[in-house]
């Protein structure tokens, strides 16, 4: 039986690299961009689990940079659902007390887009459930370089800078670091993901592809971690 309170063993924020959704569509004979659309049904099925086993902060990489050298039908469908998750399908997360939070670059990002994306942090910034962070178009180096410019404009002296002042200068400093990092398809690498907050956290590996995550697969991720000892370089 899993634990109810996923916070009793320590898993504050679990991370999710969602990879494989089009790989699942060509081994389901469907059409590749369906495997956005399934990869997104399994988002709300996953955080639904998540927000019920009391697990404070779900971060999930939805989009990188670098994922603009992808066709502009496979980049437009990515962005309208981008759309459907924070207007059509908002009450879903305001229904469960979910606070919406947006991590990467606005450059290149619609005018639109942007708005409604502001719009759902304002909308959620007073839920306390549980905080959903959407990496979108965002990078773990460009993240760091952000706040180490962030840094040098405010004028502090090098002697200054330190680990503390790099984690108040990334986005949302308030989210803390990674417990767990779950990777599906069978991929063994971060993908630029959270570098800078993934420095301690656990990291799993999935075969599946994240379009097939059960709310059985968020069980077994919270019990592996409950058996997992961290040293935190001790």
């Amino acid at each position: 039986m899993v634990n109810p309170d996923a916070g009793a063993i320590g898993l504050t924020h679990l991370g999710f690299i969602m990879d494989g959704n089009r790989r699942w569509a060509v081994g389901s004979s469907r059409p590749k961009l369906d495997g956005h659309a399934a990869g997104y049904d399994a988002l709300i099925r996953v955080m639904t689990r998540c927000v019920e086993l009391n697990i404070k902060y779900v971060t999930v990489y939805a989009f990188s940079t670098e994922n603009w050298s992808r066709s502009k039908q496979e980049v437009d469908r990515i962005m309208q659902l981008m759309f459907r998750g924070i207007i059509d399908d908002l009450h879903i997360f305001t229904d469960k007390n979910v606070r919406l939070r947006f991590l990467g670059s606005r450059e290149k990002l619609s005018r639109s887009l942007l708005a409604k994306m502001d719009e759902a942090e304002q909308t959620t910034a007073g839920f306390a459930k549980s905080t959903l962070s959407v990496c979108f178009n965002y990078g773990g180096q460009t993240e760091i370089v952000e706040a180490c410019r962030a840094i040098v404009s405010s004028g502090v002296s090098p002697e200054m800078v330190d680990a503390d002042l790099i984690t108040k200068n990334i986005y949302h400093p308030d989210i803390p670091p990674l417990d767990m990092i779950v990777r599906t398809s069978g991929e063994h690498r971060l993908s630029n993901f959270m570098l800078w907050r993934s420095a301690y956290a656990e990291i799993l590996f999935i075969d599946k592809f994240w379009p097939d995550m059960t709310v059985a697969d968020v069980d077994e991720i919270v019990t592996r971690f409950s058996e997992s000892e961290r040293r935190f370089g001790h």
